[in-house]
C-alpha cells in the first residue's frame, strides 16, 4: 500500500469578530490507496474543516490554513497549487459530497446536465457523449429509469435520490479520493443503510479511496478500515475499526459508543449523552480538551496537554490514563476490559 494523502500539523483558524477560532489544532494522517478512513466526532469539532482544508476550499478570508501546515496528495503539495492545479485537482483527482445535496445541487439544472459538467471540464467531453455518461453514473449509483431520470430537475427527486446524484457528480471523474461529509444527512434509517451499502460497493468496485465525515459511529462499522476519532479540533484516538469498536482507550470514544442506541436497550432505559458543551476553541483549553467533561479527568488533565500513546501499529491515543502512574479505570460496561 501506497500513501495517497500525507497530512501533517494541519491547523486551521476562522478570523471572527470574537477573536480567532482554532477550528483545526495541529491534526496529522495519512491515506493509502483503495482505503476508507472515517473521521468521527460532535458537530463543531472540526471534521468539515478538515475535509474542506483537503481541497483548499476555506474561505479567505475569513478562513487560514496556518503556516507550518502541510497536505501532500500523491507526492504533491496541495498548499502550494496555483488555481489552475486546484482546479484540475478538485473533481477530477479528489472530489467531495457535501452534507446537504438539496443545497448543493443547481435547483435551474437538470440532473444529467450537471453531472456531465465536470466530464466536459476535466474529460473534454462533448455536451452530448457527457450527458450519456451522466447516465450510465445514474445507473451505477442504482437509480432507475436513468435516462428519464437525467432529464428532470432536483426537487423532482427524493432525498436519497438526490444524495445518489451527488454520489454520481462526485465520480464521474473517477477521481483517487472520495470524501463523503455526513452523507446520510436528515435521510431516514433504512435509505442511510443503502447509501452507506452504496458507497462501500463503489468503493470496492472502482477501487477509490474514501474518507467519511461523520458524527455517528453508528454507520461507520459497515464502510471504514480505520477511524479517527476527532475532538475540539483535535485527533484523540486513531485505529483500525476493531481498535476502535472493541478496544478503544479514550474516554471521549467511550461516550461516543456508548452513545449509539443498542438493540438490547430496555424499553424504559435512558439514552446515554455526554454532558456538558465543547470549549470555546477562541480560548482553547491548555490540557486535554475532554477534561471538563470526562469523569475520569484528573488535575494533570486541565494542566497540559497528553502525549500520544502507540496502543498499537495503528492504534494511538491521547490521554493521561494511559501514563504509567495513572490510576486504573475499568472501561464502561460493553466497551472492554480496563486501562
Amino acid at each position: 500500500m501506497s500513501k495517497l494523502l500525507e497530512v501533517k500539523n494541519l491547523r486551521v483558524s476562522y478570523h471572527t469578530y470574537a477573536g480567532e477560532v482554532q477550528s483545526v489544532r495541529g491534526v496529522d494522517f495519512t491515506l493509502e490507496k483503495g482505503e476508507a478512513l472515517a473521521i468521527v466526532g460532535e458537530s463543531g469539532c472540526g471534521k468539515t474543516v478538515t475535509a474542506k482544508s483537503l481541497m483548499r476550499l476555506i474561505q479567505t478570508p475569513p478562513g487560514e490554513i496556518k503556516e507550518g501546515s502541510s497536505i501532500y496528495f500523491d507526492g504533491k503539495d496541495v498548499l502550494k497549487m496555483k488555481s489552475d492545479e486546484l482546479l484540475e485537482l478538485r473533481g477530477a483527482e479528489i472530489s467531495m459530497i457535501f452534507q446537504d445535496p438539496m443545497t448543493s445541487l443547481n435547483p435551474t439544472m437538470k440532473v444529467g446536465n450537471q453531472i456531465g459538467e465536470s466530464l466536459i471540464i476535466h474529460r473534454g467531453m462533448s455536451k452530448k457523449d457527457a450527458f450519456d455518461e451522466a447516465v450510465k453514473m445514474l445507473e451505477l449509483v442504482n437509480i432507475p429509469n436513468a435516462d428519464k431520470r437525467a432529464n428532470q430537475y432536483p426537487h423532482e427527486f427524493s432525498g436519497g435520490m438526490r444524495q445518489r446524484a451527488m454520489i454520481a457528480i462526485a465520480l464521474a471523474c473517477n477521481p483517487k479520493i472520495l470524501i463523503a461529509d455526513e452523507p446520510t444527512t436528515a435521510l431516514d434509517v433504512t435509505i442511510q443503510a443503502q447509501i452507506m451499502e452504496l458507497i462501500k460497493d463503489l468503493q470496492v468496485k472502482l477501487g477509490t479511496a474514501v474518507i467519511l465525515i461523520t458524527h455517528d459511529l453508528g454507520i461507520v462499522a459497515s464502510v471504514a478500515d480505520n477511524v479517527q476519532v476527532m475532538y475540539a479540533g483535535k485527533i484523540v484516538e486513531k485505529g483500525t475499526k476493531d481498535d476502535i469498536f472493541y478496544n478503544a482507550e479514550h474516554p471521549y470514544t467511550w461516550a461516543l459508543l456508548k452513545s449509539v442506541p443498542r438493540l438490547d436497550t430496555k424499553h424504559k432505559d435512558l439514552l446515554y449523552s455526554i454532558k456538558g458543551t465543547p470549549p470555546d476553541l477562541v480560548f482553547p483549553p491548555v490540557g486535554c480538551p475532554f477534561s471538563a467533561r470526562c469523569e475520569y479527568a484528573m488535575p494533570i488533565c486541565k494542566e497540559a496537554m497528553p502525549e500520544v500513546t502507540r496502543i498499537s501499529e495503528k492504534h494511538e491515543v491521547c490521554c493521561w490514563l494511559q501514563h504509567e502512574y495513572a490510576p486504573k479505570v475499568k472501561k464502561p460496561e460493553g466497551i472492554g476490559g480496563a486501562v
